[in-house]
Formats: C-alpha cells, sequence, structure tokens
C-alpha cells in the first residue's frame, strides 16, 4: 500500500486550473451528492461551519468514493495562532489539503509549514524541520502504509489565506515561504479590513485582490479564491487564479428554495447570491 498522491497539489504544481465548492452543510449526505458533480476539489469547512473531527472524518470518507474530486479541509483559526495539535488531528484522519485562515505574516506561514510536515533530515541533518507527531492513524492507513512517514511531507498540500491589510503588506514574503503552496484571497473578509465591509465588489477592495493575485503569481505560487459570480470567477481565472471555488452547497440551497417559493408565492423575495469567503 502506497501514501496517496496528491492530486490536487500536482495539479497545481501543473498549472492545470482547478474548480471547486465550499462545503458547509456538515452532512455527509449532501457532501456526497456535491461530490458527484465533478468539481475537481471540495472544501469541508471547519472554521464557519458547525464541523468538527468526526464529520470532517464522514465527508472525507465519502469524497474518497469519488477520486475526481479532492477534498480540502480549513481549520478554525488565525490571525497568529497555529494551533500544531488541530493541524496534527486533521493531517492523521487523512487531510492532505489545508486550508489555513487570517495567515499575515511570514512568520506565521512558516510556523505552519513546521506543523503540516514530519522533521526529516538528510545525512548532513539538512531538511525540514517539521514538528507534526507521529501517529498510525488512518492517514497511513493505521500503519499499513510503511512508507508513510518519509512520503507523507511530499503529498501535504498547505494554502494559506491572506484577508487582510496586514496580509497583504506582507505577502511578497508569506508567498515566498517554503513549504507554502498556494495562497487564497479572501474577498469578504478583505473587504472588512479595507473598510468596505460586505462589500467584496468595491473598487478598492478589486483592486487589492487584482493585485494579491498578481504578487502571488510573481512569486511563482499559485493563486485561488472563491466568489459566487460567475463573470468574476472567469476573470479571476484569466487573471491567473488556478484554484477557484465558484459556490458554496448553503448559498445554493438558500437560493433555489428561495426561488421556487418565488415562483408559486407572490410576494416572496428571492435571496441574493450571498456573501464570498
Amino acid at each position: 500500500m502506497q501514501t496517496p498522491i496528491n492530486t490536487f497539489k500536482q495539479a497545481l504544481q501543473n498549472k492545470q486550473t482547478q474548480i471547486g465548492l465550499w462545503l458547509g452543510l456538515a452532512s455527509p449526505y449532501s457532501t456526497e451528492i456535491c461530490a458527484g458533480a465533478g468539481f475537481d476539489w471540495l472544501l469541508i469547512d471547519g472554521e464557519h461551519a458547525p464541523n468538527d473531527l468526526g464529520s470532517i472524518l464522514a465527508q472525507l470518507q465519502v469524497i474518497a468514493g469519488y477520486p475526481g474530486s479532492h477534498a480540502i479541509a480549513r481549520v478554525p483559526m488565525g490571525h497568529g495562532h497555529v494551533g500544531e495539535a488541530l493541524i496534527k488531528q486533521y493531517l492523521d484522519i487523512g487531510v492532505q489539503t489545508l486550508l489555513v485562515p487570517m495567515v499575515d505574516t511570514a512568520e506565521q506561514a512558516a510556523a505552519l509549514v513546521r506543523a503540516t510536515r514530519y522533521p526529516q533530515y538528510d545525512a548532513q541533518g539538512q531538511g525540514i524541520r517539521g514538528i507534526r507527531g507521529m501517529a498510525g492513524a488512518r492517514a497511513s492507513r493505521w500503519g499499513r502504509i510503511p512508507g508513510y512517514a518519509h512520503e507523507a511531507n511530499a503529498q501535504i498540500c498547505l494554502l494559506v489565506q491572506a484577508e487582510t491589510q496586514t496580509a497583504l503588506n506582507n505577502l511578497d514574503a508569506i508567498a515566498a515561504t517554503e513549504g507554502v503552496d498556494g495562497v487564497f484571497i479572501g474577498p469578504a473578509d478583505l473587504s472588512a479590513s479595507l473598510g468596505h465591509v460586505g462589500n467584496p465588489g468595491h473598487p478598492e477592495v478589486q483592486a487589492a485582490i487584482e493585485s494579491a493575485i498578481r504578487h502571488t503569481l510573481k512569486a511563482g505560487k499559485p493563486a485561488g479564491i472563491l466568489t459566487t459570480d460567475e463573470k468574476l470567477a472567469r476573470h479571476y481565472i484569466a487573471l491567473g487564479c488556478t484554484f477557484v471555488a465558484v459556490g458554496l452547497d448553503t448559498n445554493l440551497l438558500v437560493r433555489h428554495t428561495s426561488a421556487l417559493v418565488a415562483t408559486f408565492k407572490a410576494g416572496v423575495t428571492v435571496a441574493p447570491a450571498g456573501k464570498t469567503y
């Protein structure tokens, strides 16, 4: 038995556009419906959704049945709080790609890299000075993957979220951090940080997003974003974003149930497209 190849990380390295969907319903049942749709990646949200390790594990097991879709999990932390223990638990249950919110500095990014990697050194004592703890957990199939501890680091994909003015100020250094595999721009929190709460479409916010994409790509790292606006999604892809979430399961349910009711009942307002995280 071999350590599973991280096909999402591979695709980013090959500059292949990956289209994703946000999962916030915290249900394996709805996750399976979304997995069957054919998205390249599905983000299990541990920050703004009622997910815990048990519900994340159940969704990982469901998504594993759909090899074309890669599971990503977002951890509930940020603004300098590394949370090594929680990261270790996410990795041990089999998450290969992590999205970490509110990463504001290169120092925070480097700490996250260490938390997601095992210590690995060559004969000269050089290598990754990771701090991930060793365990025979699900990720190694409880020890049935004999080479897991030596192979895991290469398959871990760390995505960091830049969603504050501070992060933008430090973006070049964050993106250049060895072990950071991609930068995700968070439009909603960025709009709040820039003084335009709830308005990610504001010209100043959009200019900051485009600048962040350029700086990330200049550093040689993939850029990602979430938007429910098709025109904006295609615009970001044209700018070079290679991992783009184009919807949220919660938002799809809100919009389409509201639209269905409005079709049959007068005076009902259809719900808006919703925010972008």
